[in-house]
């Protein structure tokens, strides 16, 4: 679900008109919860401005798994699509403006604009293609290589968020983090 999704669910006027009485947009400080470990998820956010990440709780552990900045939907879809206890928390990572959307809101924006419908099943397919290729690089990349990956792929990653959630995202300490920053600077 990109900006460009939301700008063909804007176009579609039955379905601006009923977002635009229902969405609330909120704006958090660092390290706000929208959605905690074991609720049920009942919205979907967009961020407008700033940066989640999705984390959960492993052995007391935080353990980080993705991030999302300007423009991207963000939920426990398994959660918030099923009624089911989501198995990790969404937290803000900077102070951060959200738009978030009830069930029911997105239920009827669903139902009235195929192509929206269309595109958000194009964001959970994307979502699990993103979930496997960490998966992979996990087991078969070293965590330089997995550091590299980000450098390349996800400079904002780098450049935004704080090194003990990069390195939780990565699969490793801090201090092993800053162990391969400091060999690439060399």
């Amino acid at each position: 679900m990109t900006n460009n999704l939301f700008d063909t669910l804007f176009s579609n006027a039955e379905c601006k008109a009923h977002l635009q009485e229902r969405c609330i947009e909120t704006e958090v400080a660092v390290k706000t919860v929208l959605l905690r470990e074991g609720d049920i998820a009942k919205s979907i956010y967009v961020v407008k401005k700033g940066c989640l990440r999705e984390w959960f709780n492993k052995d007391g552990k935080d353990i980080t798994f993705q991030f999302f900045f300007e423009g991207q939907p963000v939920a426990s879809i398994d959660s918030f699509m099923n009624q089911k206890p989501s198995l990790f928390t969404i937290e803000s990572v900077e102070p951060s403006t959200v738009i978030e959307i009830k069930k029911a809101d997105f239920e009827f924006v669903l139902s009235a604009s195929p192509e929206f419908e269309a595109g958000f099943h194009d964001f959970i397919f994307q979502r699990f293609s993103n979930y496997g290729q960490l998966f992979m690089s996990r087991i078969k990349d070293t965590p330089r290589e997995r550091y590299e990956d980000l450098v390349i792929h996800h400079p904002e990653i780098i450049q935004r968020v704080p090194q003990h959630y990069i390195a939780s995202f990565l699969g490793i300490t801090p201090i092993s983090l800053s162990r391969i920053r400091n060999r690439k600077k060399s």
